[in-house]
């Protein structure tokens, strides 16, 4: 029996060896922050990295009421789930239409799209908000959905895009000889197949705007429309910060995408996997 064990390649324990620091270092953050929302103030500036002597737990319910965590949390999942809806049916039918449809300037749209991924936020920051001054979308949420759409669309056509193009030819003219319209190609075959492309663009749009500040931070002055975000910094004044209040809140914030992501991430690895391979 131990003749036919074979021996562990060194190659094997360096990865592993490097995946354990990594999970270490990645985790630390965390448990640190997990830890340092149950100190008092004095002991945070005591003893930042030691255990808790007593778990301060009404932290949490002042962080809420305090902050207002529950109107943010409303406003940013309001937001968040009307970007991602439009977002997934605007860009897979872009995606569809540049990646299957044969038109002479669909090279030419995919690198216009593509190009918005090159803008920084910073660039339209000022002309967003005069227009949008102009137009009485400032402490509006809905002044938060178009900027998130526009810039969550150039992502979402570049990943489904190369969904789309995995699909065989012979799936779509099968479904033509049999009468199907293109809509009906798009949202009866092609639209459920790439339904793991719809995952990773879903996450990553619905993370990304979950954590998102600066837009939300310039156009929302309203607090019962700002957005998680900008609700930490009602724990950060000029003169001091609330570290005992912020870091219960911070960890309020975080609870979501740790839960989004432990619950789809075996859907996020399959589906940059395949589009990676068949795109």
């Amino acid at each position: 029996m131990e003749k036919n064990k074979k021996p562990v390649k060194a190659s094997t324990v360096l990865i592993y060896v490097f995946f354990c620091l990594m999970m270490v270092l990645y985790l630390a953050p965390l448990a640190w922050i997990a830890l340092t929302s149950v100190k008092d103030r004095a002991e945070i500036y005591k003893s930042p990295f030691g255990w808790p002597t007593e778990f301060h737990w009404e932290n949490y319910v002042i962080a809420w009421t305090k902050g207002k965590l529950g109107i943010a949390m409303l406003n940013s999942l309001i937001v968040c789930v009307v970007t991602l809806i439009l977002t997934l049916i605007i860009g897979s039918m872009a995606a569809f239409a540049i990646a299957r449809m044969k038109w002479k300037l669909s090279g030419a749209a995919m690198i216009y799209i593509l190009i918005g991924m090159m803008i920084p936020v910073h660039c339209v920051l000022i002309p967003l908000f005069v227009r949008f001054a102009g137009w009485h979308l400032n402490n509006n949420l809905i002044g938060l959905i178009l900027p998130y759409l526009t810039f969550s669309l150039p992502t979402c056509v570049f990943i489904m895009s190369g969904f789309f193009r995995s699909i065989p030819n012979e799936l779509l003219e099968s479904a033509c000889m049999d009468g199907c319209s293109i809509y009906q190609i798009f949202f009866s075959i092609c639209f459920p197949l790439a339904r793991t492309g719809l995952f990773v663009t879903g996450l990553m749009t619905f993370i990304g705007n979950w954590n998102e500040l600066l837009l939300a931070l310039v156009f929302m002055s309203d607090g019962n429309k700002k957005t998680l975000p900008v609700a930490l910094t009602k724990f950060v004044t000029p003169y001091q910060t609330n570290y005992h209040f912020m870091f219960p809140a911070i960890v309020i914030a975080i609870i979501p995408t740790i839960i989004v992501y432990c619950l789809f991430s075996n859907q996020i690895v399959d589906g940059l996997t395949t589009g990676a391979v068949k795109g």
